[in-house]
């Protein structure tokens, strides 16, 4: 089963980490927050972008990336980024990695890439388009995972209720 993680070094919009927060809800993918974070977990503008779903989130906080790696020392983990040479579905997704974004204004740091350019991912793009907005970029990423892993915990089975169709 499925137990996928998004990881966000040090985001700094909490509209951004609401909207994730939700997708990690919605897809019962747990959120690793990298401090400093630039907001405040209790804002209420995290909350709102994250809605009601904000109480139902698996959501981890660590005081810096040392602090991360030292609780997930086996961590498989692919790192976004405009700067890889791998686009997002290039790779295979174990059912429990890590999917990392970094902050908005400057994406994860250098030193890390590096060390880590084999498993770095990115989101296709053309012309001179910086980056996508890292709510959206972390959906995308997340959905490819969720689909190699045949969405095995997301089955419709229990939810074909929702789903009205005409005869």
């Amino acid at each position: 089963m499925a137990e996928l993680n998004i990881v966000l070094y040090e985001p700094e919009i909490p509209a951004n980490t609401g909207n994730i927060g939700r997708t990690c809800v919605a897809t019962g993918t747990k959120l690793h927050l990298i401090e400093p974070l630039g907001f405040s977990l209790d804002e209420k503008h995290l909350k709102r972008a994250g809605m009601d779903y904000w109480k139902d989130l698996d959501v981890r906080t660590y005081v810096n990336w040392e602090d991360f790696c030292e609780k997930n020392p086996n961590a498989k983990i692919y790192y976004a980024t405009t700067k890889a040479k791998k686009t997002y579905a290039d790779v295979k997704y174990e059912s429990d990695c890590f999917i990392m974004f970094g902050k908005e204004s400057a994406g994860i740091p250098e030193e890390i890439l590096k060390e880590n350019k084999d498993t770095s991912v990115r989101i296709p793009m053309i012309g001179e388009t910086r980056s996508l907005n890292l709510s959206n970029s972390v959906a995308i990423v997340l959905y490819e995972a969720l689909r190699q892993n045949e969405f095995d915990h997301m089955k419709l089975e229990g939810e074909l209720h929702r789903l009205k169709w005409d005869d």
